[in-house]
């Protein structure tokens, strides 16, 4: 059992029509056909979206794709249409708001990893190879690959896990020349945000990103059979949405604190999962019983962790 603990009932705006609610952000369609998109300050782990907020959470991760949108915007076009909530919206949708065109989203995760970690890490520790990528010996904790991967995994609703697959999984799915697009997009986007990241003193160390292409109709769903024989995407071009390179989507380290052999401090929520799985939560994750409120300690460490994520990349405090 997992999922929401509490989950939320849909803000009722006028001309909007509510669309999906997710972990973290929920979805609304506005008059126009045009998708709204409001990062909660919501926060998931193992499998749970918590019943603790993260305060301010929603607003630096919509904060920092928008900037990360522009500084991909040569490599890949993007899903941002405005950033401005929609008349009759609540005060508190400002600065955490995206209107953006419809994309046919592909029914995949698009991970590309530059060190071990994770379940890449695990896996590599059993068969020496990353979703059937083999890798050299000698790899540990944190240590730099020999050049970036593309690792993909398959898209899971709430409450359910998202699962490493191999390329040729991939190819399957959405056809051979769609799942060759999307590899070197993928690494390409990347190797852009690994740069400009360590050039900020943080490594990037992995990343996932959401590709889809342009829907014609308000249609907002590939089938995997139209991408795979063709027909779904029209020869269109692919087109980056959700969010991108923020602490939710990516696992960021300090160049200075990385040392390979070691669990690495990260900017992401793994101090919440850390929290979830000690013995101070009280909380066995192997059980049925949702996951407890987090303390007061906890969700101002995790707040401090995503500010200073965006003070680090942008150049300025969050305010």
């Amino acid at each position: 059992m997992s999922g929401f603990v509490d989950k939320p009932e849909p803000v009722q705006v006028p001309g909007l029509v509510h669309v999906h609610t997710g972990k973290v952000r929920d979805l609304y369609r506005n008059e126009a056909g045009e998708l709204v998109m409001v990062a909660s300050d919501r926060i998931s782990a193992y499998d749970w979206v918590l019943p603790t907020v993260i305060p301010d959470k929603g607003r630096i991760l919509t904060q920092l794709s928008q900037w990360w949108f522009e500084q991909l915007a040569d490599l890949v076009p993007h899903h941002v249409l405005s950033t401005e909530p929609p008349p009759g919206a609540p005060a508190d949708w400002a600065g955490r708001t995206v209107v953006c065109r419809p994309l046919r989203m592909l029914p995949v995760e698009c991970v590309a990893r530059g060190y071990l970690t994770g379940s890449g890490l695990a896996e590599y520790e059993q068969t020496r190879t990353v979703c059937g990528l083999a890798l050299p010996e000698g790899l540990v904790d944190g240590s730099e690959l020999p050049a970036p991967i593309f690792t993909p995994a398959t898209k899971a609703e709430v409450g359910e896990h998202d699962e490493n697959v191999a390329y040729e999984h991939v190819a399957r799915q959405v056809g051979a020349e769609v799942a060759a697009r999307l590899r070197q997009l993928t690494l390409d986007v990347y190797d852009r945000g690994r740069v400009l990241a360590r050039d900020r003193g943080i490594i990037l160390a992995d990343t996932k990103f959401e590709f889809g292409f342009a829907a014609a109709g308000g249609s907002t769903d590939a089938t995997a059979e139209g991408l795979a024989d063709g027909t779904a995407d029209g020869g269109g071009q692919l087109v980056l949405g959700d969010e991108v390179l923020t602490p939710d989507s990516s696992r960021f380290w300090l160049v200075d604190d990385w040392e390979p052999g070691r669990a690495q401090a990260s900017f992401d929520k793994q101090y919440v999962r850390d929290w979830l799985s000690g013995p101070e939560s009280g909380w066995d994750r192997r059980s049925e019983q949702p996951p407890p409120e987090l303390p007061a300690h906890v969700v101002e460490r995790t707040r401090q962790k995503y500010t200073e994520a965006y003070r680090l990349l942008i150049g300025t405090p969050f305010e």
